[in-house]
């Protein structure tokens, strides 16, 4: 028996699976499958962190419904990732708070943190928030840019010290390969297969949808909001540093290097935001964890709004709706800040763990 019903429900497919094996070379989770024969909880939310939910399996199953064995990994280990989510959360206490209103919560503290920095602006000049201002240091008219890197220094802070907690858990729950530590190589592997979204693939023919015809949209949708994040944490980081090293203060022109890595990372994080929630409605619900669809929806949503946002504020940082949608970009920054560690943000790096897992289980076979 094992902690959860849906991980005895996942350790029952996992021995039809283990029986059968014809699945083996979809993805990373039937050859993983396959050095095992039994599982414990570690074992399978390893394996369901592995899973891409790419749906090739279920679709070449002899044994999925209506079929009395009722094999369906796809949304098996679905439900059981996301009880790992809450599982290894820290501090528990909010573990299981986003789990199906994750969009609601999102919303609300992005708006919230909104009113508090329009407020702030208003208490000290209400002519702030709807003046033009332009040149260096426009933006730190609405707040200083003191009290702006602390509110939110203190927020990203919070969210690496809850996800290094949680991945902490996580890393001693499945294990390590005997004889076998965390090394360079397992560690590269796993940066190129996560950075190509090696198992995002079917096998091959790419993600299955509700009309079992597989495309690779859904994979170029990922990398779009994968890499459009990245340039914008490049663009912040970049602008952090020519802050305090050049002193140079923010806005910047348009060709310089942090409104450039920006301007490309926004329009990743709204054209790939869009195409993920696209692709979400157009799949197979008998692929999908419906419960936590408020989860989902929220992170997509948080990207999407931090994309589009930013962008505008681009586009308007010279007019009088720059300070509303200064308050309005930062809130939701903020909103995605402190939902990382207990939203979907974090199968991300769950995913790369266990790819770094399966990495040195292949190296350790390999050299055995």
């Amino acid at each position: 028996m094992h902690g959860t019903r849906i991980l005895d429900e996942a350790d029952r497919l996992m021995t039809v699976c283990n029986s059968c094996r014809y699945c083996e070379g979809l993805c990373a989770v039937f050859p993983a499958m396959e050095m095992r024969r039994a599982f414990s909880d570690g074992d399978l939310n390893y394996l369901a962190n592995l899973c891409h939910s790419c749906g090739a399996c279920y679709v070449d199953c002899q044994f999925s419904p209506p079929h009395e064995f009722n094999v369906n990994v796809p949304k098996t280990l679905a439900v059981a990732r996301a009880e790992s989510y809450a599982a290894y959360a820290w501090p528990q206490a909010l573990s299981g708070a986003f789990a199906r209103n994750g969009l609601v919560i999102s919303i609300i503290a992005a708006l919230s943190m909104a009113a508090f920095i329009l407020g702030f602006a208003a208490l000290n000049d209400r002519n702030v928030l709807f003046g033009v201002h332009t040149g260096p240091g426009a933006f730190y008219r609405l707040m200083p840019h003191n009290a702006m890197a602390a509110l939110f220094s203190a927020a990203f802070l919070y969210a690496i010290l809850a996800l290094v907690m949680s991945v902490r858990a996580f890393w001693r729950d499945i294990g390590t390969p005997i004889g076998r530590h965390a090394d360079g190589g397992s560690i590269f592997q796993a940066i190129r297969d996560a950075g190509e979204l090696r198992y995002l693939h079917g096998g091959g023919v790419g993600c299955y949808n509700e009309d079992d015809k597989p495309t690779d949209k859904r994979k170029l949708y990922h990398h779009l909001t994968f890499y459009g994040f990245l340039l914008c944490f490049a663009a912040t980081s970049i602008a952090t540093l020519y802050h305090y090293l050049l002193g140079r203060e923010a806005p910047y022109p348009l060709w310089d290097l942090p409104v450039v890595l920006g301007t490309l990372g926004g329009i990743g994080l709204i054209v790939g935001p869009i195409g993920l929630f696209t692709a979400k409605m157009r799949r197979d619900p008998a692929l999908l964890d419906e419960n936590r669809y408020g989860m989902d929806v929220g992170f997509i949503a948080m990207l999407f709004l931090t994309g589009l946002t930013g962008m505008l504020l681009l586009v308007l940082r010279e007019t009088a709706a720059m300070g509303p949608l200064l308050a309005l970009h930062l809130g939701t920054v903020f909103a995605l800040f402190i939902t990382m560690p207990y939203g979907k943000f974090v199968h991300g790096i769950y995913r790369f763990v266990a790819l770094v897992r399966y990495a040195q289980e292949r190296r350790s076979e390999a050299g055995s």
